[in-house]
Order: C-alpha cells, then sequence, then structure tokens
C-alpha cells in the first residue's frame, strides 16, 4: 500500500462563505442545540464549542471537494461533516446517510429547515445499502477504523471515486491495515479555534 504525508497543515476554503450561508449555518447550530436536548447528537454543548470542533472542522474538508459533484457522508450522525459542507456547496449533492432513525429525523428536519434541495438523507446501514451512481468522495467523521470504513463503503464509490476519513491523531496502526490496493495521503489540518491534532486520510484505489 503506498502512503504519503503532506508536509504542511493546509486550510484554505475555496471561497469564502456568502451572508446566506452563514446564515443556514447559525440556524444548523440552533436546530442542534433544541434537538441535543431531547436526542444525544453531541457531547458538546456549547455554542462557541460546536462552531469550531463540528462547522469549522468539517469544512477542513472543502479543499478536496472542488471535482465532486457527489458525496456521501457515512454515518453522518449529526449531520457533520455533510450538513455543512452541503451549505458551503450548493453545487454539489450531498447524501447523509445514518442508520439511526431519531438521528435521521433531526436530519431530515434540517434539510427541511435549512432548504437544503442538494441533500438527501438516507436511513440505512452502509454495509446494506446501494446507489447506481456511486459517489465522487465518501467520507466519514468519527465513524469507524480505516479498513472497516473502506470495506463498508468501497462499493458506493463512482470509478475513480476517493474516500476521506477525518481523524484527530494520524492513526498508522489502521493504515497498516488496509488492502495493498489502496494508496493513502495524509494531511495534517489547522482549523480555526481549535488546537487539537487533526488529520485528512485521503484513501484511493492504487492506479495499475
Amino acid at each position: 500500500m503506498m502512503h504519503t504525508q503532506t508536509e504542511h497543515p493546509i486550510f484554505p476554503l475555496p471561497q469564502p462563505l456568502n451572508a446566506t450561508q452563514q446564515v443556514q449555518l447559525q440556524r444548523y447550530l440552533d436546530l442542534l442545540e433544541k434537538w441535543n436536548s431531547v436526542i444525544n447528537l453531541t457531547a458538546v454543548r456549547d455554542r462557541s464549542a460546536m462552531e469550531f470542533l463540528h462547522v469549522q472542522d468539517s469544512l477542513s474538508v472543502l479543499p478536496y471537494l472542488e471535482q465532486c459533484t457527489t458525496l456521501l457522508d457515512v454515518g453522518s450522525g449529526a449531520g457533520l461533516p455533510g450538513i455543512p459542507l452541503a451549505v458551503a456547496c450548493p453545487h454539489m449533492a450531498v447524501t447523509l446517510l445514518e442508520s439511526n432513525q431519531k438521528k435521521a429525523a433531526f436530519l431530515r428536519q434540517a434539510k427541511l429547515e435549512l432548504n437544503l434541495n442538494n441533500v438527501t438523507v438516507v436511513a440505512e446501514r452502509v454495509e446494506q445499502w446501494q446507489h447506481a451512481a456511486g459517489f465522487d468522495a465518501i467520507v466519514s467523521r468519527a465513524f469507524s477504523d480505516l479498513p472497516d470504513f473502506v470495506a463498508g463503503a468501497r462499493h458506493l464509490r463512482a470509478k475513480g471515486g476517493m474516500l476521506i476519513a477525518m481523524k484527530g491523531v494520524v492513526p498508522f496502526e489502521e493504515i497498516t491495515r488496509l488492502s495493498p490496493e489502496w494508496t493513502t495521503q495524509v494531511v495534517p489540518i489547522v482549523v480555526p479555534g481549535l488546537e487539537a491534532e487533526r488529520h485528512l486520510i485521503l484513501i484511493s484505489e492504487k492506479q495499475a
């Protein structure tokens, strides 16, 4: 398996969010706070912490989605990173895959209240769900370890599609357990306002 690591932290937004998008993200946090009192969506309760730990962290994926028209968020939970990415990229079709019915209900309500016409919510397990066309990018945030993520989601990739795992410290042991057919790129990320170590693991099929 080929493995590379990017030298320098990267977090450039392809383009600044406009006023409408900023409002949508604030409304999303409103919903997250409201629903979190009923169902456990996130352990983070502080509003300002949510902005850094959830929204800004989710947007760190943006620079790697510039060529993508379809995105699958596996184990979306509270809509992270899928909802912030859908807000930032209204041209991109984003599917939120979440097997928990209560969390899926929250995602449907968020789609409705935020007018996210580019979002589709699917309440299925990733291993069992099928999608004929596949996705340009498949992302997971604290969903599972890398081998399980790849094994469960690989059938949902479009040809040439990429898997993106959002991690804290570099999961070296998980990387070594990936099949040799995959190549990985480890990208350290600096998230504004967040001191914790963050990395993206970009996983693609090795070229013949």
